[in-house]
């Protein structure tokens, strides 16, 4: 199989090697030549076998519409586009829209695993047609960690579904983020504790708490102990918004997932521990850029 991946960025350049690594040939296009396979995203086109599959991992909004609105006009019929990225579920059905008129299949992936996807594999959620699904699924299974299909995948429903998934995972970080940290405050806050990374670790193995971010939030300490490089400002990405207008929408309570969105505007006025270790698990699992202390906001990197 022969796939094109537009974007080479921090996610989509693992992922090329990833896919590479289990046998798919990779042609990927970026603005940046130093990465970048084909010269243009016409040379990428033309270098695809008939029917394409393109995948699109690019940052979402407007440079997402723009190569799907580009790519609408140099596929053909029979055509697949996969939209990556963190694209609203929204936009799903109008990028859907504009394709279908030219008979270009369209499929919607939330894709989780940051910067370990490499080593890791990643988590997808999928929205499309069950046919398009079926095609792609040489691309899914090489993305996504060994082991049984269902404990990585998912075809979650219609277009948009994806999206929509991976807008309420990101939703559920947000409030998984904020516990941990609000934790690590109490602790650092109390004369009598000693060891607070020490606290953590022996969480690791054995406890209800334990988890992937409990691990990254020990080596983050490990790290920075004090987290004396780190800012207590913490960006929000659009998915922990979105969560919380569709749970508005729906008449969902959400409190947990609306209190960590609004502590992190509260971060962007109060330098405190907790947010700070929020600041260092987005840098962990995602390689997000964190504000050192005294930065101003333009050091601040793509929300995420």
């Amino acid at each position: 199989m022969h796939i094109g991946l537009i974007g080479l960025g921090k996610m989509g350049f693992n992922m090329r090697q990833r896919l590479r690594d289990a046998g798919i040939e990779v042609t990927g296009f970026d603005r940046n030549p130093e990465v970048s396979d084909a010269a243009s995203l016409d040379a990428l086109v033309a270098a695809l076998p008939v029917p394409r599959t393109v995948w699109v991992m690019v940052p979402a909004g407007t440079a997402t519409d723009s190569v799907i609105t580009d790519l609408a006009g140099k596929l053909e019929a029979g055509d697949l586009v996969i939209d990556g990225g963190n694209s609203r579920f929204t936009e799903d059905q109008r990028h859907q829209a504009l394709l279908a008129g030219r008979g270009i299949g369209f499929i919607d992936v939330g894709v989780s695993g940051g910067v370990w996807g490499l080593a890791n594999g990643y988590g997808l959620m999928a929205g499309g047609e069950p046919e398009q699904i079926e095609a792609a699924l040489p691309v899914f299974d090489a993305l996504r960690p060994e082991g049984p299909r269902e404990e990585s995948f998912v075809h979650v429903g219609d277009v948009g579904a994806g999206h929509y998934a991976k807008m309420v995972h990101n939703g559920i970080e947000y409030g998984l983020m904020q516990a941990y940290a609000e934790g690590y405050e109490l602790l650092e806050a109390k004369d009598i504790v000693r060891d607070v990374p020490g606290t953590f670790r022996a969480w690791q193995k054995g406890t209800v708490v334990r988890s992937w971010l409990l691990d990254l939030m020990v080596k983050a300490l490990q790290e920075d102990p004090g987290l004396a490089h780190v800012a207590g400002y913490v960006e929000d990405s659009g998915e922990g918004r979105w969560t919380v207008e569709e749970a508005v929408a729906n008449a969902v309570p959400a409190p947990a997932i609306t209190a960590a969105l609004f502590a992190r505007f509260d971060s962007r006025q109060d330098d405190s521990p907790a947010m700070k270790m929020v600041a260092a698990l987005r840098h962990q699992f995602g390689g997000h850029a964190v504000r050192r202390p005294g930065e101003g906001p333009q050091a601040q990197g793509s929300p995420a």
